[in-house]
């Protein structure tokens, strides 16, 4: 599962959890739970109250929901940084140190080959070799 995907379903829980509570609140109004739960007293309906109890509850969910958008962006922001070794280059993936090549072969479609670019051919080969290529 890719994590936008996960990132999706995570929001779209979030708006299906505050629209529980919308639909609480409205059932409660409508059907005065109270009273047939708990034996309490028997209020009428108050539209207002309900009405702006709902705006409510839509301000908190805008609120959570568009906070919780950004944190998981800003998740997915920051694990695209890769720990790299200063002097083998090897990828630290899971706590296991991985060469770089391997890496970039298991997570993406890319086909790796080897050469010597004109700085490393010089220092290792001299002069020569470095006018050869």
């Amino acid at each position: 599962m890719t994590k936008d995907i996960i990132k999706n379903r995570i929001i779209i829980y979030e708006l299906l959890g505050f629209g529980i509570v919308i639909l609480s609140l409205w059932m409660d109004e409508f059907f005065d739970i109270p009273y047939y739960l708990f034996g309490a007293v028997k209020t009428p309906i108050n539209w207002i109250e309900s009405i702006i109890e709902t705006g409510l509850v839509l301000v908190l969910c805008a609120f959570t929901t568009f906070f919780s958008w950004r944190f998981l962006k800003r998740i997915k922001y920051l694990e695209g940084f890769l720990r790299i070794c200063t002097f083998c280059k090897k990828i630290c993936v899971d706590n296991k140190w991985v060469p770089i090549d391997t890496y970039i072969q298991d997570h993406s479609e890319t086909k790796l080959s080897h050469g010597l670019c004109s700085e490393c051919m010089e220092k290792h080969y001299g002069n020569d070799k470095a006018d050869n290529n």
